[in-house]
């Protein structure tokens, strides 16, 4: 981390202002001897200054330059910000100017990445800042600035300071059983303790299916046989002709997607291909792709035309989906029934006429209470969604388990001990306290330029 590094750390385009980042031990050297205005050099920290950016006696652009002096700052080394224009030829060119004049163009990501290897920052809070970046609702915006402000990182850390309690007091029993003032660790006490942090994490847990459910929203499949009304179910939520509708069976060939917004979460339709067996190659690479569907979602709605009894394909689908989260819409309720309830009675069911707009708004309110939406408004949103936290998480469950097991078998509390201290580092993976430097560089490389 010697360089000093400077990027863009505003999106490519035109704009009022853009704005380049510099951050090093030389940061303020270097913008002083392109700046036209005071000298750098001698200006307090977390001050803005009025000048030009100036080469060869040129004058590139009227600027404003934020100078932060280490340690209080983002990096935790000296950093400036150089606001200019926003146009690309002018930003592109203050950028060029610095480059020759002694900084390196950051990688991607390694602005944050120097803010954690400085302290500034742990794991969890640098994957709740890209979390924050991407958010596209305001609960997942809420969610992220839980970590973003340390609120995900506490909830770690207390658990942390337990095991370390626990491990610190066996060290003692060990090292100095004279020692009358500390207590005496035995397996009693030890299942009492470990038990209480298995149940934290267990919470923490199941949460984070909320935290999941949250961030990345829920991918529905629109499932069913030709000519059911699927394409025009896609079309009626969406609220615009997105899938083209037709009498024609197998008009749909490929999937179709769009999403919209319910509690706040989103939902992610996919409509699909009616299944059917056909000899026809394009549709049936569509069929193909709707069975793949059926395995990724996590709510499946599946049509059937209530006009007629259910057909052999209409059994196979029922099949296909019965181990899956489903709602079942029975359509076409403005014409006579022919469809025997009791064939349904595994699934919810929504009695619908897409034609005339009946059974909207009751699938809306069965989606909502499969997956619990009105509760989210009603809590504080401090769970974990990332895949890398959670699989440490499901990893000391995994720990704890044998714990429990070696300690219910009366195992001497200092041989349990190590594996206490792995549950206590792999916890610390989850912030960061310890890490491989692989993971920094996949962590940190999915950041823009100038973050």
């Amino acid at each position: 981390m010697e360089d000093t590094i400077a990027a863009i750390a505003t999106a490519a385009g035109i704009s009022a202002i853009n704005i380049i980042k510099i951050s090093g031990s030389k940061s303020i050297e270097i913008v002083n001897k392109i700046f036209t205005g005071k000298n750098l050099n001698e200006v307090e920290t977390h001050t803005i200054h009025y000048g030009f950016i100036t080469y060869e006696n040129e004058k590139i652009d009227e600027v404003l330059v934020s100078v932060f002096k280490s340690p209080r700052t983002y990096t935790g080394e000296d950093v400036v910000e150089i606001n200019c224009h926003g146009g690309i030829a002018t930003t592109n060119k203050i950028l060029e100017v610095l480059l020759v004049s002694g900084c390196r163009l950051a990688e991607p990501g390694e602005f944050i990445k120097r803010a954690f290897l400085n302290g500034k920052k742990d794991l969890l809070e640098v994957e709740s800042v890209e979390d924050i970046i991407n958010a596209k609702t305001e609960k997942a915006r809420k969610m992220s600035m839980n970590g973003v402000s340390g609120e995900l990182t506490k909830m770690i850390k207390s658990l942390k300071e337990k095991l370390l309690s626990i491990i610190a007091n066996i060290e003692v029993n060990i090292d100095y059983p004279e020692y009358e003032d500390a207590i005496q660790i035995t397996n009693k006490i030890l299942k009492n303790n470990i038990e209480e942090i298995e149940k934290e994490l267990n919470k923490i847990l199941q949460e984070s299916e909320k935290g999941k459910l949250i961030k990345n929203g829920i991918k529905i499949g629109i499932i069913g046989k030709p000519n059911v009304g699927k394409s025009t179910l896609l079309n009626k939520l969406l609220n615009e002709e997105k899938a083209i509708v037709t009498d024609i069976e197998g008009t749909t060939r490929d999937i179709v997607e769009g999403t919209i917004y319910l509690k706040g979460i989103p939902l992610h339709l996919i409509d699909t291909a009616g299944i059917r067996n056909t000899d026809n190659i394009v549709e049936k690479i569509g069929v193909e792709k709707s069975k793949k569907i059926i395995e990724e979602a996590d709510l499946i709605i599946t049509i059937f035309d209530g006009s007629k009894e259910l057909s052999q394909e209409d059994i196979e689908i029922i099949n296909k989906i019965k181990n899956k989260k489903v709602i079942a819409i029975v359509n076409k309720i403005d014409l006579p029934n022919k469809i025997n309830a009791k064939d349904l009675l595994d699934f919810k069911i929504i009695n619908a006429s897409f034609k005339n707009d009946i059974g909207i708004e009751n699938l809306y309110n069965k989606i909502e209470e499969m997956f619990n939406l009105k509760e989210l408004d009603n809590q504080d949103l401090t769970y974990i969604s990332n895949a890398r936290q959670i699989a440490l998480i499901k990893e000391c469950m995994e720990i704890i388990k044998e714990i429990k097991k070696s300690n219910d078998s009366n195992t001497e509390v200092d041989l349990i001990q190590i594996d206490l201290q792995r549950l206590w580092e792999t916890l610390g993976e989850i912030i960061g306290d310890t890490y491989k430097e692989e993971l920094l560089d996949e962590i940190f490389s999915k950041f823009c330029l100038g973050k």
